[in-house]
């Protein structure tokens, strides 16, 4: 199977720019299998198309949904990570085409969020923190058990011995 690019042909393109929509593959994305973010469906584009000098510029809109899992709730959500308006440059090089599918895709991934919350998810979910999860003011019959410390965890003892040499001058 051929990969779908987002190829523009600059022997055709007018002058004055030309609009360019369509849509991409999930697949361009080519995640990780254990990545925190999974495209879920492709990405769709709405640009216009002009050519200026020695660079071509893409302006419009661009948009992909992806699932994530919140980084407070822990549950799996979907977000459309939209760039409206996106604009991307690219030099044109040698050639009669230019291949932007890779300029589109990483404009799409440097704005996936860095802690996703499933508030912002397209159906906006509750995004609060299960209280039996907080170390801070457990209730007393919690079952969820609480990590023990490593047993002779002298870390802070460096710290504390400097402090008191501190307060000893």
């Amino acid at each position: 199977m051929k990969k779908k690019l987002l190829l523009i042909d600059l022997a055709t393109l007018p002058d004055e720019g030309q609009p360019l929509s369509g849509e991409l593959p999930a697949e361009i994305f080519d995640l990780p299998e254990d990545d925190d973010a999974k495209a879920v469906g492709p990405l769709e584009f709405d640009l216009h198309v002009q050519r200026f000098g020695s660079e071509l510029l893409l302006t419009g809109r661009i948009s992909a949904p992806f699932e994530f899992t919140c980084v407070r709730t822990i549950h799996p959500f979907i977000q459309t990570i939209e760039v409206d308006p996106a604009a991307i440059s690219m030099e044109i090089t040698e050639g009669e085409e230019i291949d932007a599918t890779e300029a589109v895709r990483e404009e799409i991934l440097i704005n996936l969020p860095a802690d996703p919350r499933c508030e912002n998810a397209d159906e906006p979910q509750e995004c609060e923190i299960d209280p039996r999860y907080l170390a801070v003011d457990k209730p007393a019959g919690d079952t969820v058990e609480t990590r023990p410390r490593a047993e002779g965890d002298d870390r802070w003892a460096a710290l504390d011995a400097l402090k008191n040499t501190d307060s000893d001058r």
